[in-house]
């Protein structure tokens, strides 16, 4: 009984140990993204379409498994309806026409797939690639930081049926609950789609379990409103792949992004963004600014030659924060990067903004440089104030393969960090 006893205790100490050592980025005692998730959505076979999907929305619609939809055009949710997708439903999504699929303010879309049967919307080109299809939007009256409290998105859509914001914090737009977004992010005048809008969206909102491959745009934005997101994964955008504005109040977990060297915008690409507004006249300062707590983060760049990468200018920041905003960042893995973080060069380097933005046990791992303001190369008061060791962040200088469980595996990647590795590196 005695060596029973014994047994158990040494089977939960590795237990609760592989827990305590792999609490920062994302976490679970199995790989989550297992099952659900596809790293090769290029050379999937989805079917061929055998029903259109096109046109206003206007009454209680669902959409079944044993059907695959062409989304064409801009096709409106709307008139306080439910769009309801089956698990395992695939949608192609038309490239000639920009396909969009807009929930309207007061409609909803419940698309809850499973993780054995998870819901797809794909392009529907034989070769496909970045931004051949619109993208989800997906609008509701929770609380913007914009005058009049509310406005309208763009990308070339009627503006009457695009409006968001209100005072409804705990409005419900739905479920998106294990889907795939694959390809979207389609240019427009202005700018390009984004593969996940979510504006105006309150907390009763379930936002989970989402996969955005290859999106020509963002990958997840939000526009205001307060929601709690978990189990998101960005893979390969070329643009940012969780932006947040207009007063977002969010709290975003045990999520992943995964950047490629080779895939950036313009202007460059970041893996969290966060602002309260793209002009300044545009915001009333009365109203909540943007403020994300992102807790159990993996933002990993997965170059096979990061230094070189680094050197030649391909890889920039992962988190870019911008003044009147605030963000707590803890247990979070910020890997191959240049810097981790950049601050708004308006930002004030003053305790009342290093109070608003916190990095706390996070894990930066092979980044030239850790936390930099904007056009300023001397760090040396960021870095004294976030190495302080009451904010227990650790510094590392390891390859992928050798910080993560399984990245290598194309198939299913494991971003897990090793067990032991936070242990084994060292803080400066």
């Amino acid at each position: 009984m005695k060596n029973f006893t014994q047994i158990i205790g040494m089977f939960l100490l590795v237990i609760f140990s592989a827990n305590a050592q792999q609490e920062k980025g994302i976490t679970g005692l199995n790989n989550w993204l297992n099952n659900w998730t596809e790293f090769k959505s290029n050379k999937a076979d989805y079917g061929e379409a055998n029903q259109i999907l096109a046109g206003n929305i206007t009454a209680n619609t669902k959409l079944y498994k044993k059907n695959v939809y062409l989304l064409q055009g801009s096709v409106y949710v709307s008139n306080n309806a439910i769009l309801t997708i089956e698990p395992g439903t695939v949608i192609l999504c038309d490239s000639e026409s920009k396909a969009a699929l807009i929930i309207t303010k007061g409609a909803s879309l419940i698309a809850d797939g499973l993780e054995t049967d998870p819901i797809v919307f794909t392009s529907n080109k034989s070769f496909k690639k970045a931004g051949d299809w619109g993208g989800i939007i997906v609008l509701g009256d929770a609380p913007i930081n914009k005058f009049g409290s509310v406005s309208s998105v763009n990308f070339d859509l009627d503006p009457l049926q695009t409006s968001y914001g209100g005072t409804n914090s705990g409005c419900n737009s739905g479920i998106l609950r294990y889907v795939r977004i694959e390809f979207a992010g389609a240019k427009v005048n202005g700018g390009n789609f984004n593969s996940l809008l979510l504006a105006g969206i309150g907390n009763k909102t379930i936002i989970e379990n989402i996969m955005v491959s290859y999106s020509g745009g963002d990958s997840f934005e939000i526009y205001g409103g307060e929601l709690n997101l978990t189990k998101l994964i960005s893979f390969k955008s070329s643009n940012d792949d969780f932006k947040f504005n207009y007063g977002a109040q969010c709290n975003i977990s045990n999520s992943l992004a995964i950047r490629s060297s080779f895939l950036s915008s313009k202007l460059g690409s970041r893996c969290l963004d966060i602002a309260s507004y793209s002009k300044r006249e545009e915001v009333d300062f009365s109203k909540k600014q943007t403020s994300v707590v992102a807790t159990n983060l993996t933002l990993v760049n997965n170059s096979d030659n990061i230094n070189a990468d680094i050197e030649s200018g391909l890889i920039k920041e992962a988190i870019y924060v911008a003044e009147n905003t605030s963000l707590e960042c803890k247990r979070t893995v910020v890997s191959g990067f240049n810097p981790a973080v950049l601050l708004d060069s308006k930002m004030e380097v003053n305790d009342a903004n290093l109070n608003k933005i916190k990095f706390e046990q996070m894990y930066f791992n092979f980044c030239k440089g850790n936390i930099f303001t904007e056009f300023n190369s001397n760090n040396e008061d960021l870095e004294n104030w976030y190495g302080n060791s009451i904010f227990s962040n650790v510094y590392a200088k390891s390859d992928n393969k050798e910080t993560f469980i399984d990245c290598l595996n194309e198939k299913r990647p494991d971003y897990r960090l090793r067990i032991g590795k936070i242990i084994a590196s060292s803080v400066d």
